[in-house]
């Protein structure tokens, strides 16, 4: 039986830790919240005292973290790091959203180790993890995707190899970058009909089946009532919150300036998200966006 080390157990790793368990691959969790470990050992994962106990002689080891720092405080440079102890031929798979740079140096760490290392963040949302319906965008060589293949569709329905080390990345702050619009734009247009007359629902429909159709507007509608189970109509808990897509919009840009790459609507998305996490919301859903006009409205 294959065994995998999973480290960080949020609103994501959780979910993604027990779908792996119940297609039985023998996985030990950790994390930092005890709170977390128990839900992970109801769901069939054996919990571990550390991320160093997790990771030793595992065949695979998957992180699910904050931010670059804290993947590179895991595997390098922390005071027990896991390249220290995975064993030579496993395979490291790091679905936190980070820097392009950060995974390839990550990953070159890994190979002077004989550990293999991929970058491979994931699109879904929460309630993709939990269907175990994830997206999941894999930088690294072609044998590492195949070797990583197996324990990606125990989690997810597309796996998608990106190119080499940090391309996950790349694609995933592109992909996240035209949510952002696309979100933007959507509210914007709900928020013109109504307050031009308009039912929200009805507009919706419309426009669902028009050009404007788009993945916030068709299956994640920001206005309250339309979609009975969007974070629009749970008062925009849950989903995917603002302060994590400020953070996403951070790394596009960074990766938009390395490459000269003109971003005007990226930018603009990226100031409308931080405006409305200035107003309170950064651990509101970003759908919560519609609250921005709203309220600039008046309504």
């Amino acid at each position: 039986m294959t065994t995998v080390a999973f480290i960080g157990l949020g609103n994501m790793g959780g979910p993604m830790a027990a779908n792996l368990a119940k297609a039985g691959f023998n996985v030990r969790a950790f994390d930092l919240s005890q709170e977390v470990l128990e839900t992970a050992k109801a769901n069939g994962c054996e919990v571990a005292g550390s991320a160093r106990e997790a990771a030793t002689d595992a065949d695979v080891v998957i992180s699910m973290l904050p931010a670059g720092k804290h993947v590179r405080g895991l595997y390098v440079e922390g005071e027990t790091p896991l390249f220290e102890v995975i064993k030579q031929g496993a395979l490291a798979i790091d679905c936190s959203t980070i820097d392009a740079d950060t995974a390839r140096s990550v990953a070159e760490a890994g190979e002077q180790k004989g550990i293999g290392f991929v970058d491979a963040p994931v699109s879904g949302g929460v309630g993709g993890a939990k269907a175990g319906t994830l997206t999941f965008i894999v930088g690294g060589s072609e044998a590492q995707f195949e070797q990583a293949r197996p324990v990606l569709e125990a989690m997810g329905k597309n796996i998608f190899h990106a190119g080499d080390h940090g391309a996950g990345q790349v694609a995933k702050v592109c992909n996240n970058m035209l949510l952002s619009i696309l979100m933007a734009g959507t509210c914007e247009a709900i928020n013109m009909g109504v307050k031009n007359g308009l039912d929200p629902a009805v507009l919706s429909d419309i426009m669902k089946q028009s050009s404007g159709g788009n993945w916030a507007l068709n299956v994640y509608n920001p206005y309250p009532g339309v979609m009975e189970n969007a974070p629009a109509s749970n008062d925009y808990q849950g989903g995917f919150q603002v302060n994590l897509m400020i953070k996403d919009l951070g790394l596009a840009m960074d990766v938009s300036q390395q490459s000269a790459s003109a971003v005007p609507m990226g930018s603009a998305a990226r100031a409308l998200f931080t405006l409305h996490k200035a107003n309170g919301n950064g651990k509101r859903d970003f759908s919560s966006l519609m609250q921005f006009y709203q309220d600039k409205e008046g309504q």
